[in-house]
């Protein structure tokens, strides 16, 4: 059987698929929560820390995607670098990020149409976190999660045009709220940007972690590298642009939110951006603010779950997990197998509810730093041990992605440091971590296919196709 994947998606199909599967739905409402915690200035500043950080990992990200056009990402480089370990370490950590995300999106699609539908959220239920779960919010949200599983069931071409559409509605909308937000707003709502009992430095540092999970979904450009028909020297630039694309929306709506509205008092509203812009006067946008949660939830969970099954399936293909999911649709050319285990996984912590928002994001995000700061030490490693392999994107120093990788990794290293500013959440998000992190080391060793010489991999994945 052939288990190649078909190259079916376009240039701007690459590009809404990275930059709108980064531009997801909670950031547009959770921002009441975060005003509270850290300021307006501790979010809007703290994101553009996360997306500068963003920017210099993506560097990596860019060179090697331009080496390794195969299925995976950071599979296949964390393969070519360092073995099987190296491909474990880096997709399972990946893997654990995008499932933790897409997790929280089976209960908080159902927690936005229940705004406008709040019998949705009564009845029998249960709790975690303290937090009330109601069954019918998680059947609607475990629909909706089976229909994004058909859409990439069936093909890649299918989700990449599906994602072009969504990606149109969520520009359009979001140049609206950009422009009434900055045009019909002050300053004066904006600043000062922290409370007086605020710390500004630690504010901002501390919103880095949520607001790298905020940004992660462009390593899909590079894991559906093998399903471009792109050539290869764009696939680096488009990982590079939809981090750009993504991170500027973010700020920007988010300031024009605070711009629009006093954002202490916005602080204080249950929906953010959404309530803000309803209370300054402007209801139709309050309603686009709305929208877009719903874009961005669908774009981002449209990535995620084209991301996770291929990191899976890359990582049966590089004999890390068991062969069983090493499997391409013979009709639509889809890794179907590992789209099941990622349905399984998504599903067994989905359950948990809007109580588990915090350890979605936290989790994440130190997932996310821990596969950002390895893939930059991967470049270093394949550039040294063969030089002879030179991308069509290539970094004329490695200084850059280096300190962006040596960033990440302090990132990751604080988060597990009880104590620090951005420490786990003991003991829930140590014991998620724990469990993660069990399975993959028995998902690795029940694996009874030997290592290949990196050698003969390296040929292998530096064949081109453009």
């Amino acid at each position: 059987m052939d288990k190649s994947l078909s190259k079916s998606i376009s240039y701007f199909g690459l590009i809404a698929l990275g930059a709108g599967g980064v531009i997801g739905s909670s950031w547009i409402y959770t921002n009441s929560k975060f005003f509270a915690m850290y300021g307006a200035g501790g979010e809007i500043y703290g994101l553009m820390g996360a997306a500068a950080l963003a920017i210099l990992v993506s560097l990596s990200f860019a060179e090697l995607s331009t080496i390794f056009t195969k299925a995976g990402g950071e599979v296949v480089y964390g393969s070519a670098a360092f073995g099987k370990k190296g491909a474990l370490f880096a997709g399972w950590a990946l893997v654990g990020a995008y499932i933790s995300t897409m997790a929280f999106y089976v209960t908080a699609s159902s927690m936005l149409i229940s705004t406008i539908f709040p019998q949705i959220a009564s009845g029998p239920y249960y709790e975690f976190a303290g937090v009330k779960v109601h069954f019918t919010e998680l059947a609607l949200g475990i629909g909706i999660t089976l229909f994004v599983f058909i859409i990439n069931y069936f093909g890649a071409k299918i989700a990449g045009n599906i994602q072009i559409i969504l990606f149109i509605g969520l520009i359009v909308l979001g140049v609206a709220l950009i422009t009434v937000g900055f045009t019909q707003g002050s300053v004066s709502n904006f600043t000062p940007a922290f409370s007086e009992h605020m710390n500004k430095s630690s504010s901002i540092f501390r919103f880095i972690l949520p607001g790298m999970t905020f940004l992660t979904g462009w390593e899909s450009v590079a894991i559906m590298a093998e399903e471009a028909n792109v050539p290869s020297r764009k696939i680096g630039l488009v990982v590079i642009i939809s981090i750009v694309i993504a991170a500027a929306y973010y700020i920007l709506v988010l300031m024009s939110s605070a711009w629009v509205y006093p954002w202490e008092k916005t602080a204080t509203m249950e929906m953010g951006t959404i309530s803000a812009f309803k209370a300054a006067g402007f209801p139709i946008l309050s309603i686009a603010a709305y929208t877009i949660s719903f874009l961005g939830l669908a774009t981002s969970f449209l990535t995620f779950f084209s991301s996770a099954p291929r990191l899976i399936f890359s990582l049966a293909r590089q004999n890390v997990l068991p062969s069983y999911f090493n499997h391409v649709h013979p009709k639509y050319h889809t890794p179907t197998r590992a789209l099941w285990a990622t349905l399984v996984l998504v599903l067994g912590l989905g359950w948990l509810g809007k109580g588990a928002v915090v350890y979605f994001l936290d989790m994440g995000g130190f997932l996310v730093a821990l596969a950002w700061s390895f893939n930059a030490l991967c470049l270093r490693k394949i550039r040294k041990a063969h030089p002879e392999l030179v991308g069509k994107f290539r970094n004329k120093h490695l200084f850059w992605p280096t300190l962006g990788g040596a960033i990440a990794l302090i990132i990751a290293l604080a988060t597990v440091i009880p104590g620090t500013l951005v420490s786990l959440v003991w003991p829930y998000e140590y014991v998620i971590l724990g469990a993660w992190i069990v399975i993959g080391l028995v998902c690795y060793f029940i694996t009874r296919k030997t290592d290949e010489p990196v050698e003969t991999e390296i040929e292998q994945l530096t064949q081109r196709t453009d």
